[in-house]
């Protein structure tokens, strides 16, 4: 089946969240940034599953967590560190799939002029699709909002902080997430 990640907690709750840990990984301490990357390690994970692929998730956990040891120490404190968490998460993982786009384009191009036909990114209609399955199939930005805000529990104007997009546009990625998902599930 599937396994949906336990909701991160609320604002309120964030805000209680302990800034020791962030200021002593800042400043170097592994066993602190050790901590925060226990702590965060399945939210990530569950992210990177749903927004790049089952085949691809560890490597891009692994990628988001190196990148957030590098970059701690631009963490200002303006947002909840798990929104700024997540956003690096966000464009490690937008990141991958730009650079996969890319690739596949330029495979397909070669395909082409090689005689080949080029591969077809449409999917195959099953009889009987798991939620996930429905999920992964979504256009990438109603999945990055529908995964950001109906699984992982983000508010849409902190969906919206962590894409870099206006929350009226969030608004509309869920609802066609919703109506397409609801379609997919439907068949």
């Amino acid at each position: 089946m599937f396994s949906i990640a336990p909701p991160i907690e609320r604002e309120s709750e964030r805000e209680a969240w302990p800034a020791e840990l962030v200021r002593r990984s800042q400043a170097g301490d592994p066993a602190a940034y050790e901590e925060l990357y226990r702590t965060h390690v399945g939210q990530i994970h569950a992210l990177c599953l749903r927004l790049g692929g089952p085949d691809r998730a560890t490597e891009l956990t692994q990628d988001v967590f190196v990148r957030v040891w590098t970059r701690i120490r631009s963490y200002r404190g303006d947002a909840a560190f798990t929104t700024w968490l997540y956003r690096v998460a966000f464009n490690v993982i937008r990141d991958s799939q730009r650079s996969e786009s890319r690739r596949r384009s330029r495979l397909d191009d070669r395909a082409e002029v090689d005689g080949w036909p080029a591969a077809s990114s449409s999917v195959e209609p099953e009889a009987r699709i798991d939620l996930e399955r429905a999920i992964a199939s979504l256009p990438d930005r109603a999945r990055n909002a529908l995964v950001l805000h109906d699984i992982h529990g983000f508010r849409c104007r902190e969906v919206a902080e962590i894409t870099g997009t206006a929350p009226g546009t969030i608004q509309a990625h869920l609802h066609r997430a919703r109506r397409l998902l609801k379609e997919r599930l439907s068949r």
